[in-house]
């Protein structure tokens, strides 16, 4: 009996052995893949990583399953997939806040490095910020703006989505640039600086373009300068086609896996996610949600962050919101 169970049990261990050993044959990936939103369900993000998932995996040929990680402006999320087993079966797509605004505002509050705890996959998709003013305000474009602002310090008010939001840091950039001396006001969010531009509380907002696309197209808004050209509203210009050395930020999204992945890893990953990233069938998805594919290498993805967190730490100091 006793002879009989341990044949029984070596036949049960050669199978496992066998089956292990065919999985591993099969490289990476040989089974679903968690990509971690640090979003609420229906955000823009989310929906942005929801399209290319569903991409991805028809790339890798496994399930791409989409997990919701919101809360803390994208921190936890992230965090989560720091904190994740660096075997590429958990990935993120982050959103430049939780690398770049939130480490500089709130370092006691993100525990993770982003350049040292994260291998960077690549930058997928951005979403442009843009100057609106209501359709019968006295501002047809952005130097009339800036000039009014000179001539009355104080008085023109603009609405973004909080302080320290990359609304905040696009009045300052602005300010930086022109010494204009807006007045930044914040709001619990994008959509309630727009109602308040919409009602006359504030003279500009500065949004991301997806929440105020249909005030553009109905004609009761009216854009005045945009941080990257966006193909249905072709007449919104950058400030760099204003003539200055600097454009305002924007929200971006890249993709993400923990710190010292295999190369397998990145070897089936990066391409894939370039594929996705310039695939007009997701642009076209993209698009209504104001959102703009933009493919960025991994190595490039990098330097930028850097320059980015630099721009923005200047910034910071030099508003005040850090020491």
């Amino acid at each position: 009996m006793i002879l009989k169970i341990v044949r029984v049990l070596a036949v049960v261990m050669t199978g496992l052995l066998f089956s292990g050993a065919a999985a591993s044959a099969q490289g990476y990936p040989n089974r679903a893949i968690n990509l971690v939103l640090p979003f609420a369900p229906g955000d823009a993000g989310d929906l942005t990583g929801r399209v290319m998932g569903e991409e991805l995996a028809k790339l890798l040929k496994v399930p791409v399953v989409p997990a919701n990680r919101p809360g803390a402006g994208a921190t936890i999320g992230t965090d989560n997939v720091v904190k994740a087993k660096n075997d590429g079966y958990t990935i993120l797509l982050a959103p430049s806040a939780a690398l770049i605004s939130s480490r500089i505002l709130n370092p006691e509050t993100v525990p993770y490095d982003p350049f040292k705890d994260l291998t960077p996959l690549g930058l997928a998709t951005r979403s442009p910020l843009i100057f609106v003013v209501r359709n019968d305000s006295p501002f047809k474009t952005f130097a009339e703006m800036i000039e009014f602002s000179k001539k009355n310090p104080g008085k023109l008010r603009a609405g973004t989505f909080g302080a320290g939001s990359l609304g905040h840091f696009a009045v300052e950039i602005v300010n930086s640039l022109t010494g204009a001396g807006i007045t930044m006001v914040p709001f619990k969010g994008a959509a309630p600086a727009v109602t308040a531009v919409l009602g006359g509380h504030v003279e500009t907002a500065v949004p991301a373009i997806g929440t105020v696309t249909n005030h553009l197209r109905s004609g009761a808004m009216r854009g005045l300068v945009i941080s990257q050209k966006f193909p249905e509203f072709p007449g919104v210009p950058t400030l760099a086609q204003l003539g200055y050395r600097q454009n305002i930020l924007e929200v971006w999204w890249a993709f993400f896996a923990p710190a010292g992945v295999p190369a397998e890893v990145t070897a089936a990953l990066v391409p894939a996610i370039e594929k996705v990233a310039k695939n007009p069938a997701v642009s076209g998805k993209l698009a209504a949600l104001g959102i703009v594919q933009d493919y960025v290498p991994p190595n490039r993805l990098v330097a930028d962050m850097r320059e980015e967190y630099k721009l923005m730490e200047g910034i910071a100091k030099k508003a005040g919101l850090v020491k």
